[in-house]
């Protein structure tokens, strides 16, 4: 009987041992679960918070796309209209023939200067009213052909500088 009451005596000291570290892991395990619960719980209502700002930001970023699709619309359109105004003045505003009849006997050689086409004046007339608008007037040179530039200056497309003739700019009809 006594080696059987040691043997339980044992026994139960091995239970109470287990059972105890049993208690230990389930007072780690409640913590761990505590600490989990509060982090999500965290991360609950930073993402409610949130929401709102991604919602925000999904809108601007259809409104973004929308203005470059618009953007890229306005840009294919304005392609579109500068193919048709260069066709436009190709076909109606020709180079003057270099055999042709001239008016000057005197000039019946072959001009010196290359002239350009009323395309390429209007080209530099707007690019100069865009990079400079303080400064939008354009030196007449030799290469402008006058019958293009009295053109422009007759029907209100360009204008003298007013202190120098020999200046011209866009008129600005933006305005």
């Amino acid at each position: 009987l006594q080696k059987v009451k040691n043997d339980l005596e044992m026994v139960l000291s091995a239970i109470r041992s287990k059972n105890k570290q049993l208690e230990e892991d389930l007072r780690r395990e409640q913590q761990w679960y505590e600490e989990q619960k509060q982090l999500l719980d965290t991360l609950t209502k930073t993402e409610n918070e949130k929401k709102p700002e991604v919602e925000q930001l999904s809108t601007e970023r259809k409104e973004f796309d929308d203005l470059i699709n618009k953007l890229l619309k306005l840009k294919s359109y304005k392609k579109g209209l500068l193919s048709a105004l260069g066709e436009f003045l190709d076909e109606h505003f020709p180079l003057p023939e270099r055999g042709g009849k001239t008016r000057n006997k005197k000039s019946s050689a072959e001009p010196a200067v290359k002239l350009i086409t009323l395309q390429e004046i209007l080209e530099i007339l707007i690019n100069k009213l865009k990079t400079t608008p303080h400064d939008p007037y354009v030196k007449i040179c030799e290469s402008f052909w006058a019958p293009y530039i009295e053109l422009l200056l007759r029907y209100g497309i360009a204008l003298r500088h007013p202190e120098d003739p020999n200046r011209i700019r866009l008129e600005a009809f933006h305005k």
